[in-house]
């Protein structure tokens, strides 16, 4: 195990084959299961990763190639694919209304810059049986450019 100190309280770590293990100097035992630490550890690094986006170019792109099937406004419609207002920190497949996928809604992602820029390089290879029939955005520039416009467009 590992001593160490967070926030003022000694803890000791334990890292097994499933589980994390934290015990603090309250005697307090905390556990992870060690693959969602390792998915948001995963998630972070993708993060510091991610270009500088443009929102403006980001636009133009959205408009090309995804508002055929998405609309972005608050109380918008479901097209294809559904209504995007609110999208960051939303899981996948809860928005009411529109009907998607099993592989959606039983995928645990929670929409983020990290799950989008990896999400929009191939969507049916990040979740498999996805009905979202879109080929990607293969450069990171571009996968940029459309997360800072949607960040700006779905708040």
């Amino acid at each position: 195990g590992i001593n160490a100190e967070y926030g003022g309280v000694k803890i000791r770590v334990r890292i097994d084959f499933t589980f994390l293990w934290i015990k603090s100097s309250q005697n307090r035992i905390f556990y992870f299961v060690t693959t969602s630490i390792f998915r948001r550890a995963a998630r972070e690094v993708r993060n510091m990763s991610i270009p500088e986006g443009n929102a403006d170019s980001g636009e133009k792109l959205f408009k090309g190639r995804c508002a055929q099937c998405h609309t972005l406004e608050k109380g918008g419609s479901n097209k294809q694919g559904p209504n995007l207002y609110g999208l960051f920190g939303r899981k996948a497949g809860t928005l009411p209304g529109y009907s998607y996928s099993a592989a959606n809604k039983n995928s645990g992602v929670t929409w983020e810059e990290g799950t989008l820029f990896e999400y929009l390089i191939d969507p049916k290879k990040y979740i498999p049986k996805t009905k979202m029939n879109f080929p990607g955005f293969k450069k990171p520039q571009e996968r940029a450019d459309v997360i800072a416009y949607l960040k700006k467009a779905t708040q």
